[in-house]
């Protein structure tokens, strides 16, 4: 289980590939929707803004990232 839980425009990165998507290993995407019990659709931008690639990702998929000091577990 997750220490922290995903939330809504959360920003998280990929833990894995997903050739079938497109998307590599770390890219950084925005939380847009919550679509169930640990599944969230996820956007990804590019610099300029536009959504290149929405995809509807499992929590164990990803990973939050953190713009403030959190306190560890």
């Amino acid at each position: 289980s997750m220490a922290t839980a995903i939330k809504l425009l959360d920003v998280v990165a990929l833990i894995g590939d997903f050739p079938d998507k497109n998307l590599l290993r770390g890219q950084v995407g925005t939380v847009v929707e919550i679509l169930g019990l640990e599944v969230y659709e996820v956007e990804f931008c590019d610099d300029a803004g536009c959504t290149y690639v929405s995809a509807a990702l499992q929590a164990s998929q990803l990973m939050v990232l953190h713009y403030q000091p959190q306190v560890a577990a």
